[in-house]
């Protein structure tokens, strides 16, 4: 005998599930609030880092929520590679100025004019080069703290790593030199010359960041959607065909449904396939994803789970 499933009992289901997820959100969102504020508060000459993707476009709308438009504390800071996608950079531009933004760009072109940066052949990636230039950023502005959009499940360097990330005056993290961090108290205390990364969203997830972009109706770079792009195959990856990424000997160049769960220097980011065209279709394929973001897209972490905690340690993000 079939059972009979009551439609209102489903409606109710449904509605409880809608107001959970809400409430999540609103958790998140007052926590991220909650510490933008803070760092306005507990430092003097703090920055907002933001490259005009998803986890910094999630950041700024928390900002414009904790202060109002025209009206953040700080200014938003983008390290630029130079290889980076247009779509992303005039994105960038165009929020900071519907904001009422100051936006600082530092390039690592002009550390490789100066020659701080030096690279081993006219194709080597520069996006780890960035935190030379980054460096120099907060020397040249005195920056005592970097808000940045990264998240504990990305990969395992960065779930080690705290709210407030104390760095000492080479830039440098050491993970075992980390401050507690219990009932959301903070040990801003800071040394001439050290500074602090700060991540608001880290304890937000893929999923939650796509849920609130949804629901908050946030504006994103048309990267993220899906797009028809030549791409190849090359280790597990489809690597998108542009100047700088040309297609090698023997690969076969194809058109595919793709779009960009990160989005980073051109020479390092990779599409997936997909025909998602909208967050909450994103929020499906996302439930189904069995590889993390930066595992599935970034070709410069296909190396040992130790090469982030490395770079870290030399002032990457």
């Amino acid at each position: 005998m079939n059972a009979r499933i009551d439609p209102e009992l489903l409606n109710e289901d449904k509605n409880m599930s809608h107001h959970l997820a809400n409430a999540h959100l609103d958790a998140l969102e007052e926590e991220t609030i909650f510490i933008l504020r803070e760092v306005a508060a507990a430092f003097e000459r703090p920055a907002l880092l933001f490259s005009g993707g998803k986890d910094s476009l999630v950041m700024l709308k928390c900002a414009e929520k904790a202060f109002g438009v025209g009206r953040i504390p700080y200014p938003l800071l983008m390290i630029d590679t130079g290889h980076n996608f247009p779509e992303v950079t005039d994105f960038r531009d165009f929020r900071a100025k519907e904001l009422g933004a100051e936006l600082i760009v530092r390039s690592v072109e002009d550390s490789m004019a100066r020659g701080t940066v030096r690279l081993s052949h006219p194709g080597e990636s520069r996006n780890a080069h960035q935190s030379v230039t980054l460096l120099e950023a907060i020397e040249e502005f005195r920056f005592d703290a970097l808000m940045g959009g990264a998240r504990r499940d990305e990969e395992k360097a960065r779930a080690k790593e705290r709210i407030f990330s104390h760095r000492d005056s080479f830039g440098q993290w050491q993970p075992k030199a980390q401050r507690p961090e219990l009932w959301t108290l903070f040990n801003t205390r800071l040394q001439p010359g050290e500074h602090f990364r700060v991540f608001p969203i880290s304890n937000w997830t893929e999923m939650d960041v796509w849920q609130y972009i949804e629901r908050e109706h946030i504006a994103l770079p048309s990267l993220y959607y899906t797009h028809k792009r030549e791409v190849v195959e090359r280790k597990g990856l489809l690597v998108p065909v542009t100047e700088l990424t040309p297609p090698k000997d023997g690969e076969e160049v194809v058109v595919r449904d793709v779009r960009f769960r990160t989005v980073g220097d051109i020479t390092c980011t990779c599409p997936v396939p997909s025909t998602a065209a909208t967050p909450g279709e994103i929020v499906i394929e996302t439930l189904a994803a069995d590889l993390s973001e930066r595992g599935a897209t970034r070709m410069d972490d296909k190396t040992s789970d130790a090469s982030m905690e490395k770079r870290k340690r030399e002032g990457y993000f």
